[in-house]
């Protein structure tokens, strides 16, 4: 019998700290330009009017306003809408 126990999966890898993915800013609320909306892996909310995305899809504000999410056949949109 062996007398040291055997290393599992979670002990074989390093631990490693989260990336801080999500929505930064939720629905009616203001932004500014340039501030994220949406930090993604993979297009899950696609840019719409008044935003952008960059090349890791994190979806960013080019103008100020208040943001906005919407559904057009199925795909999540996030705007801004200027004052």
């Amino acid at each position: 019998m062996a007398h040291v126990k055997s290393g599992g999966a979670t002990r074989q890898h390093a631990q490693r700290s989260g990336k801080r993915l999500g929505v930064k800013i939720y629905g009616g609320e203001e932004i500014k330009t340039g501030q994220i909306i949406v930090r993604q892996r993979g297009a899950g909310v696609h840019p719409g009017i008044n935003t952008d995305k960059g090349r890791d899809f994190t979806v960013y504000a080019t103008a100020p306003g208040n943001v906005k999410y919407r559904k057009l056949n199925g795909v999540k949109y996030v705007d801004v809408i200027t004052k």
